[in-house]
């Protein structure tokens, strides 16, 4: 159970906090354009393509023409930089207006060089729901392509694992689905990026490509806990699923929540806890104290006034075994709470008289609760499997995951732990359910069934997905590579507009 190892007006301050310089605009040759150095034409169409990309929502706008990408050579407009080893590519992307010829064509592209003729691997949507992963395996070689079963795609995932290339795609929402080619040797440097052709060498097509993520993945043979990849506290719109990176580390940043004023996040990195201000996009250290070995699994007091705290301290009888606490959230001594752990918390009561946690006792994780200020806990669950990630509602109800029937799923119950329901049968692993301020949506992490149920690793393929409290479909809001620390804590903004989490990148 990786988690229980150490990890050394508000709608304008949010808007601050995502807001940058308005639209930029380059009209071909090597400017920078948003995550991209290369904004050029490639194959020679005759009529010349141009990009621009608007920093304030990260969405790039693409132009081109070019008479195709197939056969043995391509035209299109290619906005790009260069790349080294493995990677993944997601966007949401979609053409504009009815175009001209049907195979008008949009997606991520990877090539070998920039003439014509080169190999190249490409997800490719086709104006008329075509959706594929198309490639050329060498240079001036006829292109093939593996179709997806799903048509009209508007996410594009691309992955380079060494000679195997993986397209993943959705529309917007639903779960992704997955076509492979392997034993294409590009070479390890490439050039990757958006392209669009028209498909039309007289025509113009414009696209439009949002939530724009290059990623590379944690290296093979890398040991968790002990190495870190780098970190983005990012910010979603729950009702679009626009997302803004508003912070990047090269450590391990985790569980960004809001402060209840709206006006800060608090994070978790190397075993300390940060106050980032939405107003000047800066972090600060709070005092916690002795408490330097802080989880990831801090919670506010329903006033903001207090904090609480999942600290490992190493001296004995502890060795290392994590215990609850409170501190002021402007920083102060922690006051001990749990006698005995290890004890994760997650929750605190709407009367603000009870915490709520993970305790192990005898090799069972079970949800606990007691009181703030300290004393006897009461046992909730008694079911056997790990039961986590218990979190009070507005509606005065714990909402929790558990793997008691197999894989792990989102439950509820009342506070004093009657009437426990499962709440979704789902084919994934779902963590830590986040009920919106409005009590009428839950967010939760999902894990692919490649994971054990028991485990929420660090970086991997997961969805952010949302559900009604009332029960019905989930569905994806955000195609994220992560896990550990993408979304541990509570993560709605008081106004229920936003999600804060955590997405994960090693440096490119």
């Amino acid at each position: 159970m990786n988690r229980f190892t150490m990890r050394l007006s508000l709608p304008a301050l949010i808007a601050t906090a995502i807001a940058a310089p308005a639209l930029s605009a380059q009209q071909g040759g090597a400017a920078a354009l948003g995550e991209f150095t290369i904004n050029a034409d490639v194959g020679n169409p005759t009529r010349t393509g141009s990009a621009r990309y608007e920093d304030r929502t990260g969405t790039y706008t693409i132009e081109g023409s070019g008479a195709n990408i197939w056969a043995k050579k391509d035209a299109f407009r290619y906005v790009a930089r260069p790349m080294k080893g493995d990677f993944i590519l997601t966007t949401r992307a979609r053409l504009l207006g009815k175009g001209v010829d049907p195979h008008r064509k949009i997606g991520w592209m990877i090539r070998s060089a920039l003439d014509s003729s080169s190999a190249h691997v490409s997800g490719v949507v086709h104006g008329d729901g075509l959706t594929s992963l198309q490639f050329r395996r060498s240079a001036g070689a006829e292109t093939e392509q593996v179709q997806s079963v799903i048509k009209g795609a508007d996410v594009i995932q691309l992955e380079r694992r060494g000679k195997t290339f993986i397209m993943s795609v959705a529309h917007y929402g639903d779960t992704l689905s997955s076509v492979q080619t392997t034993d294409i040797d590009l070479g390890d440097s490439v050039t990757v990026g958006l392209f669009v052709c028209a498909h039309n060498d007289t025509v113009m097509e414009k696209a439009t490509f949002s939530d724009v993520r290059i990623t590379v993945p944690a290296r093979i043979g890398f040991v968790p806990y002990r190495e870190y990849i780098g970190s983005n506290i990012e910010l979603m719109d729950v009702a679009t699923g626009q997302r803004r990176i508003i912070y990047r580390s090269t450590g391990s940043v985790q569980a960004p929540n809001w402060t209840r004023d709206g006006k800060a996040l608090i994070y978790n990195q190397d075993g300390k806890l940060y106050r980032y201000d939405l107003a000047t996009n800066t972090p600060a250290l709070i005092n916690t104290g002795f408490a330097t070995r802080n989880n990831n699994d801090h919670v506010l007091s329903p006033n903001g006034k207090m904090l609480g705290i999942s600290h490992q301290p190493p001296e004995p009888p502890d060795n290392g075994k994590s215990n609850v606490y409170t501190v002021p959230v402007t920083g102060g001594v922690p006051k001990r709470v749990t006698a005995v752990g290890p004890s994760y918390l997650h929750g605190w009561s709407n009367d603000a008289k009870f915490l709520i946690y993970t305790g192990i006792r005898r090799d069972s994780a079970d949800i606990y609760k007691i009181p703030v200020s300290g004393g006897t806990e009461i046992r909730l669950t008694t079911a056997e499997g790990l039961d986590d990630g218990p979190e009070v509602a507005r509606d005065g109800r714990i909402y929790f995951n558990s793997t008691r029937t197999g894989l792990m799923q989102l439950w509820r119950m009342n506070l004093d732990g009657s009437d426990q329901t499962r709440l979704l049968t789902s084919p994934f692993n779902d963590w830590f359910p986040h009920v919106s301020p409005n009590g009428k949506s839950i967010v939760f992490i999902s894990f692919l069934t490649d994971v054990s149920p028991t485990d929420h690793p660090w970086y991997k393929h997961v969805y952010i997905r949302q559900m009604p409290v009332a029960g019905g479909e989930p569905k994806v809001l955000a195609y994220v590579y992560g896990g550990q620390g993408t979304i541990n804590v509570p993560s709605w903004s008081p106004d229920g507009r936003f999600v804060a989490f955590v997405s994960n990148t090693d440096k490119y």
